[in-house]
């Protein structure tokens, strides 16, 4: 989910993390206390964007990241990607009827959530995300890359909030000397 890619020709203003993520996946559930850590600990210093890798083991979670996107273009991307996350397990067994439910019970129009899920409006942006994570060596969820480093969180989350925050930090004091090239 490209939360802050509206301006993708200029070069982010602040250090980017991006979260290659699937919404059925019980490890990226697992990771959803270190990202809401992150998010609060960095506000708006740190760009943390959803990036889609649907693993084809997880029968929903393709339909789930259209439906993140969709919830993104309503205004309320990162409540429902935690609100679906959270129940992973029950996306397994109940797939759009309970991706709909959340958009309900957030307020989000489900009806155009469905309308977008039919048309498939989403479909590119899903490919695109998963397209360049294959490219850069992605190969499970989640993975964290920022700064140029790539960080495997399929096996376990132990130490990848503090090395991300390692890397985030760094790149915040270059940022602020100046140090930082701008493209």
């Amino acid at each position: 989910m490209n939360d802050a890619t509206s301006s993708a020709a200029a070069a982010p203003a602040r250090p980017v993390l991006d979260v290659w993520c699937e919404l059925q996946c019980p490890d990226c559930h697992a990771a959803l206390d270190d990202l809401r850590a992150l998010r609060a600990h960095y506000g708006d210093r740190l760009d943390i964007r959803l990036r889609h890798f649907p693993l084809a083991k997880h029968k929903h979670a393709y339909v789930a990241a259209q439906a993140a996107e969709e919830a993104l273009e309503q205004g309320q991307g990162w409540p429902y990607i935690e609100a679906v996350l959270a129940r992973s397990e029950e996306l397994g067994k109940r797939g759009e009827k309970l991706l709909l439910e959340v958009a309900g019970e957030l307020g989000l129009d489900a009806e155009e959530l469905d309308t977008a899920l039919i048309d498939g409006r989403h479909l590119l942006i899903v490919d695109a995300d998963q397209a360049e994570g294959k490219a850069i060596g992605v190969t499970g969820t989640p993975t964290y890359v920022i700064g140029g480093e790539r960080l495997d969180g399929g096996t376990s989350q132990e130490g990848l909030r503090a090395r991300i925050e390692e890397i985030a930090d760094r790149l915040l004091a270059q940022e602020d000397t100046g140090e930082t090239q701008r493209g």
